[in-house]
């Protein structure tokens, strides 16, 4: 519906007015031949009785209506409109534009959302905080918290057998897999072959990297230095069947020989610059993953790869 032509400083044009409501445009939309604007809770209401334009009664849909000119939005907004609480002691007079944000901080506004000072802290509409009793509604509060409570506990119980269906079928279906495997040698090479691709697919996704600080190598890292590495690999999408080995292959004494002391890893230093490098997302840590590391010598690669964590120097 529309604004009450009698809240606005002066009168409105005839153009502004909606033939349906007879109240200033509000929200106004238009049909798409004629053009007659109409506000557009009206001429919604209107098309589900009849399709037809309230003026020439020319056939249309809900669907054809469309947004009036920016000129007919212009000279709405500029309208000057009492505020809605002016029975209610408000005398401001704002741009129709501007009556929305007006309203929310108006103080003669009823409903505006105020705190209870009596203790509670509840916010609550101006004219209800009379009757307002923090007790009764603190209560209420309690109530409604252990009714979703409640809810959601038994939403986690739902899930929890749905996790125990689907565990229950996945190891039925490992199972399955393994029978095949053993009646079938063809079975285990393709499930040979689709682990394969899964590794060079992630390794294929990682962002390259460049070492710039060989010596900033930590060899034998820590537990939580491993662990934080680690959720880093999974994070990154590193496909689960290679994980740990990645991980134990972290540490020098996992290494081959051509990396597993000190002094080896002095004595092939110039090598090194020659290792595809993939960068483990957020962390001073590279993977150099044998599939992409067919070039190097084989005292300096593993299989499916090795973690090389660093201090610094990773770019």
């Amino acid at each position: 519906m529309g604004y009450e032509v009698n809240r606005f400083q002066t009168e409105p044009d005839e153009e502004l007015i909606c033939p349906i409501c007879s109240g200033v445009l509000e929200e106004p939309l238009q049909a798409p031949q004629c053009e007659h604007a109409f506000c557009g809770a009206c001429i919604r209401e209107w098309l589900t009785h009849q399709p037809t334009c309230p003026v020439d009664r020319n056939p249309i849909t809900s669907n054809q209506l469309k947004p009036v000119p920016r000129i007919l939005r212009n000279l709405l907004s500029r309208l000057q409109i009492n505020c809605n609480n002016s029975s209610y002691g408000c005398t401001a007079l704002v741009k129709l534009d501007m009556l929305s944000s007006h309203l929310q901080e108006c103080e003669h506004n009823p409903k505006k959302p105020v705190h209870c000072e009596l203790g509670c802290g509840l916010v609550v509409p101006k004219d209800e905080l009379k009757d307002h009793n923090c007790v009764r509604e603190l209560r209420n509060l309690v109530q409604q918290q252990l009714d979703r409570i409640g809810e959601m506990q038994t939403e986690i119980s739902d899930h929890k057998l749905q996790i125990c269906e689907q565990k229950r079928e996945l190891q039925l279906l490992k199972e399955y897999m393994r029978s095949m495997r053993v009646s079938n040698p063809r079975m285990r090479e393709i499930q040979s072959e689709m682990e394969n691709a899964d590794v060079v697919r992630w390794a294929a996704s990682l962002q390259a990297a460049r070492v710039t600080r060989w010596g900033g190598m930590i060899s034998t890292p820590d537990a939580v230095l491993q662990a934080v590495i680690k959720r880093a690999l999974i994070d990154s999408g590193c496909p689960s069947h290679i994980v740990n080995e990645l991980m134990e292959n972290a540490h020098e004494r996992r290494w081959p020989s051509g990396l597993s002391t000190l002094e080896t890893r002095q004595l092939n230093r110039r090598q090194y610059e020659n290792y595809v490098t993939k960068r483990i997302p957020g962390k001073q840590a590279v993977v150099v993953m044998a599939c992409e590391n067919q070039h190097m010598p084989e005292d300096l690669i593993m299989e499916p790869g090795l973690v090389m964590i660093f201090a610094h120097g990773v770019e």
